[in-house]
């Protein structure tokens, strides 16, 4: 179970997160939705520890998984030899070349895993980013934008991977895409300036659909 309690947030005297509260159970896909400037990427890096809150309290498992918006990589080295390296600072080494390349399967990346990154295209950089957020085999995974800028085969082939992954674990991506919650996602939070405006099953998305046609987010 994630925990989120009463968080604030603020930058100066720009409050970026108002009294957000959320509990997140094992084997949900939850969508955190809005555009750009509701507070999703200040929430996740809160909740991997890059930033700290200004008050409330959060609650993670042990082992976490995070795919920033901007996947950083090294694109100078082949993506086997990369995520081995990445291995090392997460693991004690024990069958470490055995699980890299399972995890290497697993994201469909086989076909690629001989080349460098800087040869990879968008599509294949995610799949090396959510290896590398995989590693360690976390019970929370975080994504951050995960579909930004794939092309629809991409998009198809992500989605489908992110909805396997969040059978066994727990799964916080944000989006400010409809469609992406529609395609992952069990359940969606909306964030309105930093504040939770809605937080429902996805089965019951004709209401958050009303709700964006009545709201200054309707053209998300």
């Amino acid at each position: 179970m994630t925990h989120i309690e009463h968080i604030n947030k603020s930058f100066g005297s720009q409050q970026v997160l108002r009294d957000v509260t959320l509990d997140i159970p094992e084997g949900q896909v939850l969508g955190l939705l809005g555009p750009n400037g509701a507070g999703k990427s200040t929430l996740m890096k809160i909740l991997v520890g890059l930033w700290r809150a200004d008050s409330g309290s959060v609650s993670v498992p042990q082992r976490i998984g995070y795919l920033p918006e901007q996947n950083p990589l090294y694109e100078e080295m082949y993506v086997s030899e990369y995520l081995r390296f990445m291995a090392q600072l997460t693991a004690n080494g024990q069958g470490l070349k055995a699980n890299v390349d399972a995890l290497i399967e697993r994201v469909g990346l086989t076909p690629e895993a001989h080349k460098k990154i800087k040869e990879l295209s968008k599509g294949y950089r995610q799949r090396v980013g959510l290896a590398q957020a995989l590693l360690g085999d976390p019970q929370l995974l975080i994504l951050d934008e995960p579909t930004t800028g794939l092309d629809p085969n991409q998009l198809v082939e992500i989605r489908s991977l992110i909805r396997d992954l969040g059978k066994d674990r727990t799964v916080i991506l944000s989006t400010h895409i409809m469609q992406e919650v529609r395609e992952m996602c069990n359940r969606v939070v909306i964030l309105d300036h930093g504040t939770i405006k809605a937080d429902q099953p996805i089965d019951q998305i004709k209401d958050l659909e009303e709700l964006f046609r009545t709201s200054t987010y309707g053209r998300i």
